[in-house]
């Protein structure tokens, strides 16, 4: 009989990888580091299978001693010594991700990238549901991977949202459509260098064969060498240069030219998301929507209905004549750039800070400089960010103490063509739970200002 399998970590994917196992009849440990709960329903599933619950680090070895394998949440990095252990000892360690794809024999279109990930992810869903197959969202995005193919059937389509946490520890995943959007620096206090980084991205296409499809942004001079390192067909997207094969932009439009195919999808015009990040976006997604057998029709037909993702450039509203967006997603340097070009008239006011992840600010600062009129520092990160702001001669800087504080000086000093950007180039834990928290947060802040 097989022994049992730990689970580490307690959050939504491994709750959900827990829940599937016990349902299997697969004796299974939800682990946690510290001491934690569980919802009853779960903890009565996991006791039906001889499982349970087993916090702190002190019962970690004889909970490994009856296990062969372990499989980590995404929030669980891979070089702790608890990892190490269970390794050192031969067991099997796994992500959640590669747990689900074993469970699962059906069709994927998978999306990674520094940023872009869950905009993408969101729109190839809504254009597989045009199939006349089940489809799902998951992964970084939605429930765990493993949850959400429990009920797919073999003929049914995911798309599925990777993070690079996520990748890390995949072993067989291969995926039909693998797309990496783009590479810049992220998550360096998990990751420590860019080709550590890069190299847990690459996974999402390492396992692909020759039928499946690799999609890669040609306009990212690091993510366009990829193409000599996968073995699978490679299709490129782009917004600046016309390809000859891909998914590019001609006058506006979203041409695909693929083999015997060329037809134009429909324009940026059409659609209701704006930017050139999300031009990007919406080019692969018409690579994934293509490989999966979505018609031009439906695909255009999504693409004029999509509206921005929560927490991503998103309208709040406009208070005496300024926009107020909410860009709580922007967790890195990368994804702010992209928010500030969105926005080409400039003159914003930008909320900035939060849990420091240590990125390399001067290209965001410099850009800071020409696009931004006020910037407003706050959280753990607003002292390195108001050395580097300096640094770049941003001029106008104000250093705040609390959230609310930061909205209302937004408030006091914006006036019409300014708009106020929440866009904090970091995590939230240094105040929030997560980014929808903190984005949901400033939505209210906003909608209680005066008029």
């Amino acid at each position: 009989m097989m022994s049992a399998t730990i689970v580490y970590g307690v959050g939504i994917s491994g709750r959900g990888a827990a829940e599937v196992l016990a349902r299997k009849g697969q004796q299974v440990f939800l682990y946690n580091d510290t001491e934690c709960t569980i919802p009853e329903e779960l903890a009565q599933s996991l006791a039906a299978v001889n499982g349970g619950l087993v916090c702190g680090k002190e019962n970690y070895p004889a909970l490994l001693e009856k296990s062969d394998r372990v499989v980590l949440s995404p929030g669980v990095p891979c070089d702790i010594p608890t990892v190490i252990e269970a390794e050192k000892q031969g067991k099997e360690v796994i992500s959640e991700v590669e747990l689900g794809y074993r469970m699962y024999g059906g069709h994927i279109a998978a999306i990674t990238g520094t940023n872009g990930k869950t905009t993408t992810t969101s729109i190839v869903g809504a254009m597989l549901e045009r199939l006349e197959v089940p489809s799902a969202v998951g992964g970084n995005i939605g429930a765990a991977m493993s949850k959400e193919v429990e009920n797919l059937p073999k003929d049914g389509w995911l798309a599925l949202e990777l993070s690079s946490f996520q990748l890390e520890k995949v072993a067989t995943f291969a995926p039909d459509i693998a797309c990496m959007l783009n590479l810049t620096p992220d998550h360096m206090e998990r990751h420590y260098t860019m080709e550590a980084y890069g190299a847990a991205k690459q996974r999402i296409f390492t396992q692909q064969s020759a039928e499946q499809v690799t999609v890669l942004n040609y306009d990212d001079p690091e993510v366009r060498t990829w193409g000599e390192k996968t073995k699978a067909q490679v299709c490129y997207f782009s917004r600046k240069v016309k390809l000859d094969q891909g998914v590019y932009m001609q006058d506006g439009n979203f041409v695909i030219k693929w083999k015997d195919t060329e037809a134009v999808v429909c324009n940026i015009k059409d659609a209701q998301l704006f930017g050139g990040h999300n031009e990007e976006n919406i080019l692969a997604a018409i690579c994934c929507g293509f490989f999966a057998g979505v018609s031009i029709e439906d695909m255009a037909d999504v693409l004029r209905k999509f509206k921005a993702v929560e927490h991503r450039i998103e309208y709040v509203e406009t208070v005496k004549g300024v926009p107020y967006y909410n860009d709580s997603k922007a967790t890195n340097t990368d994804s702010v750039i992209k928010a500030l070009e969105a926005f080409e008239n400039g003159h914003i006011i930008l909320l900035a800070g939060g849990h420091d992840k240590m990125t390399p600010l001067e290209d965001m600062m410099n850009l800071v400089k020409t696009k931004v009129d006020v910037l407003i520092l706050l959280g753990e990160a607003k002292e390195r960010f108001n050395e580097a702001a300096i640094a770049a001669g941003v001029e106008n800087i104000v250093i705040v103490q609390s959230f609310k504080e930061a909205v209302e000086k937004a408030y006091e000093l914006a006036h019409e063509p300014q708009v106020v950007l929440l866009s904090p180039a970091c995590s939230s834990y240094d105040m929030f739970n997560n980014y929808p928290e903190r984005g949901r947060t400033f939505k209210a802040l906003v909608r209680a200002l005066p008029r």
